[in-house]
Formats: structure tokens, sequence, C-alpha cells
């Protein structure tokens, strides 16, 4: 196992800048998954740890040796490139034992099988080793592509959406076997993706990038919990978290949150910012209810009128319309119609506050001391 850092790694083309001042620490044998939308620089940030492309400034460090201008070879990295990679001419078995005939991992024969046939079997193509690569499937051919990876010994495993190609099921299993290979466990792993349940799934910690910038790390239930700012908060969930655009303002109890059009006011645990400053509020659709009868007591309630409605197996999609439009998904076999008159309500602690101007969050667990001392 290894330490991976990166301290200042900036990558350009030309006038393009593709990775900005991009600095972090990824811990011993830890998961770490590198999220952001194509183009952010995921793929990028993985060629410059490989040593496939050669940083503009900044540096690369592995255990703790400054890898910047070392050979890809001997940076001891294991990488799975996301358009699979495969000898053409070489069967699953030999494209997936390749590594091991090099002078640094050779092993014997008898050795190679053993590990190959482990792997395949847990990547579900143990009964394809026999087959060109275009006598396989995409899902198939980025399984062995994932395979050969894994079977030789790495410092780190650098991997680029390997799962990307394979349809829903399979991606599902193969998130729940990757975290259980051994060989996963035992070494410092780095995994870019643009899903964001991938990464909630496998991270045991997750970088969001956008536009060649971190904007935030941490484990998954810190980046959901708390997000940074407007841009991660949409990044994860689906449907997208609901932005509501207003101003605190001063009310008979306390600090309000009150929506451009006046249809939305919401009582806040305290007073985050000065009277006046431009907000948007934030509330996930998953934390949202629709009433049918008595409201729990200390929630936040709005009424409104049902928009649209989207069944999704056990669930429903239910867009409600409070001057803003409001997504709830609410799980049960009930149902509601579009018109219909409905009471929608969330607990206080669910909510989410964020700058309109900048869109960094404001932690609602702190008054804006400063303002409470000017009044």
């Amino acid at each position: 196992m290894a330490t991976l850092s990166l301290q200042g790694l900036r990558k350009e083309y030309g006038d393009l800048v593709a990775l900005d001042e991009l600095n972090l620490d990824v811990r011993d044998g830890e998961f770490f998954v590198l999220l952001g939308p194509s183009g952010a620089g995921k793929t990028t940030t993985l060629k410059c740890i490989a040593g496939l492309e050669t940083p503009t400034a900044g540096r690369v460090e592995i255990d703790g040796r400054d890898v910047t201008d070392v050979e890809p070879y001997d940076r001891n990295v294991a990488m799975a490139f996301e358009n699979y990679a495969l000898y053409p001419q070489k069967t699953a078995f030999q494209n997936m034992s390749f590594p091991l005939n090099s002078k640094r991992y050779r092993v014997s024969e008898e050795e190679a099988r053993k590990r190959v046939e482990r792997v395949a079997e847990t990547l579900g193509i143990r009964h394809l080793l026999q087959r060109l690569p275009r006598e396989l499937s995409g899902g198939q051919r980025q399984r062995v592509a994932l395979g050969r990876v894994l079977v030789r010994p790495a410092d780190v495993f650098l991997l680029d959406e390997p799962l990307s190609h394979l349809d829903a099921k399979l991606q599902m299993q193969m998130r729940a076997e990757l975290r259980s290979l051994g060989e996963m466990q035992n070494t410092t792993s780095f995994y870019v993706s643009h899903d964001y349940r991938e990464a909630l799934a496998l991270g045991d910690r997750i970088g969001v990038l956008r536009e060649g910038r971190l904007v935030q790390m941490g484990t998954g239930e810190e980046v959901w919990q708390r997000p940074a700012d407007t841009f991660v908060a949409r990044t994860f969930g689906q449907p997208e978290i609901n932005l509501v655009a207003g101003e605190l303002v001063d009310g008979p109890e306390g600090c309000l949150f009150r929506s451009r059009d006046g249809e939305i006011e919401v009582l806040l645990p305290n007073r985050p910012a000065p009277p006046g400053t431009s907000v948007e509020l934030g509330i996930r659709p998953l934390d949202l209810e629709v009433a049918d009868g008595e409201t729990p007591p200390d929630t936040v309630k709005l009424a409104g009128r049902v928009y649209v409605v989207e069944r999704l197996g056990r669930e429903l999609e239910v867009t409600v319309k409070i001057g803003e439009n409001l997504i709830a998904v609410v799980t049960g076999k009930g149902s509601k119609d579009p018109d219909e008159q409905v009471t929608i309500f969330f607990s206080s602690s669910r909510l989410l506050l964020f700058e309109a101007e900048t869109g960094r969050r404001i932690d609602l667990e702190q008054e804006d001391v400063e303002a409470i001392n000017r009044a």
C-alpha cells in the first residue's frame, strides 16, 4: 500500500487550463473517488498520476517519493482505461495475464493462471477467458480491462470509470464486488466517476472536481449532508435538490427565509446572516413529505397544488407548485392527482442555505454574531 499526494497540480493545453492548482492527499489503503462532470479534469488527473501526461506545474508523490518526472513503468501504478485498451489479437486470458509476463511482475504460469481465474471469477467472466476482444460485448471487454489491472501487484490502482459501460444491474453487482476484492482492500485506489451513486457506494472519501478545481473533499455523508456549495448539492441526488431563491428577513419569531415571490416563508433556527442577504434555500426531494392527514409537530408546513405526478415503481415523484416548483419523492401505495391541493412538510434540520452570489453554503448551526452585535 502507499499514500498518494498531489501538490499544486496544474495542467495546461494551450489556453485551456484542465487542472488548476489541484491539491489532495489519498491515504494509505484508501479507496478514493474523484467525482465530477465530463470535462472537469478527472481523466487528466489520472494521466498525470500515471505519468501519461506531464503536469505544467506541481508535484505527484507516491508514498512520499516525488514521481512527477519518473517514467510510467517505474511508478508501480496500474491503470484501467475507460476505452478498454485491449490487445485485439490476444484472448481475454492473455490480456489479463499480460502484466504478469513483465520482468518486474513475472510469476510462474501456474500462479498467473490462478490469479487470472480468481479475478475473472469475481468479475463474472471466467467462462470468457478464451475469447478474443471482438467476440465480447462492451461490458465484457471492460471487465477484462479491469481484471488486467487487478491481477498484478501495484502501489496504486488508477480506475477511469471502469463500470461506465456495464448495465445497471451489473454495475450494482460490481460495486459490491470491487470493495470485497482482496486486491482492492490491500492497495490504495484512485477511482474517477461522474456518477454520484458510484461515489457514495465505493468511496472511503470523495473529492468533487469542477473545471479543474477541487470544490470539496470528505466522506460520503459529509458531502451529502454538508455540501460546500450549490454545485456540490446539485451533483448529489436525483432528482436534484430543490433550490428556492429569496432573502433573509426579520420576523416576529426570529429570522425568516422569504422567497422572491413571497409564497414561501420558513423560520430558521437562528440568524445565519444579516437581514436582506440574498440566499437560496435548499431541500432535497427525499426530505420532503406530502401529508396524508395530520402532519408531525415541529415540522415546516407549506400548502400548494400538485403540478406533475410521476410513478416510479413504489415511489411517486410529485412536483408541487408553491410559487416555485418543489419536487418531493414519496414512497407508498397512495397517489396524487394534478391540481390537487396538498400540504408538504419537512424537518428544519434538513434545510440547507446558500449565498446567492457565490453559491457557498451558509452554516445554519452558527448564528451571525456580528449581526447580533450590531443589533
